[in-house]
């Protein structure tokens, strides 16, 4: 009875490890996991017959500017492990782009060429740049494992592109970059910048949160009755409101793309998602300051001279659904070649051997998620719906996309064309876009923590395919 009682201890014990030995060895990530082999094709309706590539594949590294062309601004930055000093507040252990955090910023005007050498001189885990919102060649998006190796130690590497859209931008590693950007691996970027302009780069250090690099006040200097556009860049995880006191303002540009006749606001604030942009214009009143708060907080933005208000977060917010006015779009979302749904999840279980609560793309986990494919020149529509439980700021790589509703609501005012776009829970958008940049494109959550726990696929073009790999001898981890 005693060995009998034994027995079928052990077989009740392998009945429940099996299955969780089974659903763990299924969760962990190949070491040299290929974007052209992940997951499954997704043609939203369109041809299936090519598969994911035509017969006449291109390699990403045809997808570049010419060789022979010289460049008009030509940058240097070198990347360290190190300590750095954040004004108003002390210095702490991170990383830096020629000893700064953040890094140096790159002012181009439209239809020059930057060239941007990265040295890596003692990141450990290597490093890339990827040129957040710049629809970039692709094969110079930056993002390890699909577009390139990461840069080792020792190692440097040269990007080259054409600054073809006016707006605000930035720029940050994409190896490890939920820790790399969070510790400090980020710079501006800014096409053709008029006389004046006040670029505002948030970040949060280890909870500090600071305004380019500084905490607490950071004040500006204008004139009074002077105009001036404030370039706002979110590159925390999060979503951040932002707010005037002391002036009305307008909302002239979002990632990158102007606002078509944008209204006068008083008493709104405007959201700027994780990694988004926001440009406002404002006038500077005679005799006083004004104050952009930043989500809260001590640190704020005063731009003038004298006092400044200091205000709460408004009750109302700015709908750019049905702010500015309509123009036509220069497509028609409604003839869409290619249809696909992002649908956001989360369940139990394991992810790369860890138990928890994971993401879900269409009830699918990374790494076994959809791959969106497309042709050049297919008109795309997508719905992206939330029922995961928290807010994701969803970056499309390579593209700008038009949103069209939200929540079954028409858009209604100027153009809203992000890179970046906040989904909350229980949300539901549709967008478009026309696909007119040929490579393989990350398309994921840019609240980068959850990306390095699976919300994240890829936008691929039938005929490309990419050598890289993540994993790898070059240890490539994109997020």
């Amino acid at each position: 009875m005693p060995r009998r009682r034994v027995l079928v201890a052990l077989a009740a014990t392998v009945v429940v490890l099996a299955p969780l030995g089974f659903f763990w060895q299924q969760s962990l990530v190949p070491d040299d996991l290929s974007p052209m082999a992940m997951g499954y094709a997704d043609y939203g309706g369109g041809p299936v017959s090519e598969g994911m590539h035509s017969g006449h594949d291109r390699g990403i590294d045809s997808f570049n500017v010419p060789a022979d062309r010289p460049a008009d601004v030509v940058v240097d930055l070198v990347a360290r492990k190190e300590r750095f000093d954040i004004p108003g507040r002390g210095s702490m252990d991170g990383y830096t782009l020629n000893h700064t955090s953040p890094g140096p910023q790159i002012t181009a005007r439209q239809g020059e060429l930057v060239q941007v050498t990265l040295h890596n001189e003692s990141v450990p885990d290597g490093i890339t740049l990827h040129w957040h919102g710049v629809d970039v060649p692709a094969a110079q998006d930056g993002v390890a494992g699909v577009t390139q190796d990461a840069v080792r130690v020792g190692q440097s590497y040269v990007y080259r592109f054409v600054a073809e859209d006016v707006g605000t931008y930035w720029y940050h590693s994409h190896q490890v970059s939920h820790e790399q950007v969070k510790k400090g691996l980020y710079g501006p970027l800014v096409i053709s910048p008029g006389a004046g302009d006040v670029v505002a780069a948030v970040h949060t250090y280890d909870k500090v949160r600071t305004v380019n690099g500084r905490y607490g006040e950071h004040r500006v200097d204008a004139a009074g009755g002077s105009s001036v556009r404030v370039r706002l860049i979110n590159t925390d995880n999060g979503p951040m409101a932002t707010w005037v006191d002391g002036a009305a303002y307008q909302v002239v540009a979002v990632d990158g793309t102007e606002v078509n006749q944008p209204a006068v606001v008083e008493g709104k604030s405007v959201l700027v998602t994780a990694g988004g942009r926001i440009d406002l214009r404002l006038t500077v009143p005679s005799g006083s300051a004004v104050r952009l708060g930043l989500g809260g907080g001590p640190t704020t933005l005063v731009i003038g001279a004298g006092d400044a208000p200091a205000g709460a977060e408004p009750g109302n917010r700015v709908d750019l659904l049905s702010y500015g006015v309509s123009r036509p779009l220069g497509f028609d979302p409604g003839a869409a070649d290619r249809r696909f749904e992002y649908r956001i999840g989360r369940r139990p279980g394991f992810f790369n051997g860890r138990p928890g609560l994971w993401w879900t793309i269409n009830g699918h986990q990374f790494p076994n998620v959809p791959m969106f494919v497309v042709s050049d020149g297919d008109t795309v529509r997508t719905t992206i719906r939330n029922s995961s439980g928290q807010v994701h700021p969803m970056h499309l790589h390579g593209h700008h996309v038009v949103v069209l509703s939200r929540n079954g609501t028409a858009a209604t005012g100027s153009p809203w064309w992000v890179d970046s776009l906040n989904v909350e829970d229980g949300e539901t958008y549709e967008i478009a876009f026309v696909a007119d940049n040929p490579g393989v494109w990350m398309d994921h959550c840019h609240n980068l923590t959850h990306a390095a726990e699976g919300l994240v696929t890829h936008l691929m073009y039938t005929g490309v395919t990419t050598p890289f790999q993540t994993g790898g001898p070059h240890h490539n981890q994109p997020e």
